[in-house]
């Protein structure tokens, strides 16, 4: 008796972990990242602390890379100068 409650559980855990965005994926750390870093960011988001992650932080997706880089919210703005330069000087060579 006491297993098929465990297993009622577990299944019924696993559907609100299917039917909602799941465990959220947090940066727990921020680090400094190097400028060659940098260069092959494709996009980035800013993480807060209001919500399920306890440290605001600014997610790196890189080229080529599979997980995401936490870097710390201040490098929000050059990157978004880094980001602007970089499409300029695509739209220049077109």
């Amino acid at each position: 008796m006491d297993l098929k409650i465990v297993l009622v559980v577990v299944c019924l855990y696993a559907l609100v972990i299917t039917f909602t965005e799941g465990i959220p994926k947090c940066c727990i750390k921020t680090k400094n990242i190097p400028r060659k870093a940098l260069l092959k960011v494709e996009r980035f988001e800013m993480q807060t602390s209001s919500g399920a992650c306890d440290i605001p932080a600014l997610v790196l997706y890189l080229k080529n890379q599979r997980n995401p880089i936490c870097a710390h919210p201040k490098m929000k703005a050059p990157m978004m100068i880094l980001l602007h330069r970089m499409k300029q000087s695509r739209q220049k060579s077109k």
